[in-house]
């Protein structure tokens, strides 16, 4: 008998939405060195953490186009804190605007690069 898919329902090909997540995770990870090692913490992480807190990151992580296990952690964290990620837009007041462009200064570079002066500490 088959146990039901949680979270989202079976695909076309019958597979459940948090394998195709995990799927999905695991072609992505595959295609790098150190990948498969990384996929084994991130499954490791359901055995630590609620299965639901961990598909969701990966599904985060997955839409954002930024698979990796460091992302995927930091969502993670993010969901069990419950802390709002969203942060309202700031409109900085127009005091604060730039008035003057600022522009490279090689030539005092190359002045603090002079070996005729003194010499700190290095």
């Amino acid at each position: 008998m088959n146990e039901p898919c949680h979270a989202i329902g079976p695909s076309d090909n019958g597979e459940c939405g948090d394998a195709r997540a995990f799927r999905q995770l695991q072609d992505h990870m595959l295609r790098k060195d150190g990948g498969d090692r990384e996929m084994v913490d991130i499954l490791s992480l359901v055995l630590q953490h609620n299965e639901e807190d961990v598909l969701r990151a990966v599904e985060l992580a997955l839409e954002a186009g930024m698979p990796t296990k460091t992302h995927i952690l930091n969502l993670l964290h993010r969901l069990i804190d419950r802390k709002p990620t969203d942060h309202p837009e700031v409109d900085p007041p127009d005091a604060l605007a730039l008035q003057t462009t600022p522009e490279a200064n090689v030539d005092r570079y190359d002045g603090l690069r002079q070996t005729e002066e003194k010499r700190h500490a290095s």
